[in-house]
């Protein structure tokens, strides 16, 4: 495999890979600004974290997690 590999079309590959990763350090600056600009106006940014990690998931495994969570914060005496 190695014999067939040209310079140029191995040189695209790093490129596209380099390119890549430049723009997700970019969205991942833009995500910084955002939080940053989100506490600054007061908001708590742990749990708009929570909330963005909440949004991603599947109604029906949020309600079953809330359903144990709470039956565990009753065995615990804490609800």
């Amino acid at each position: 495999m190695t014999e067939n590999v040209t310079g140029e079309e191995l040189r695209q590959f790093i490129e596209r890979y380099e390119r890549l990763e430049s723009e997700k350090k970019d969205i991942v600056d833009g995500q910084k600004e955002v939080m940053a600009e989100a506490k600054g106006r007061g908001f708590d940014v742990a749990v708009l974290r929570k909330i963005i990690a909440m949004r991603k998931r599947d109604k029906d495994d949020l309600d079953e997690e809330e359903a144990v969570l709470e039956m565990y914060l009753a065995a615990l005496g804490m609800n």
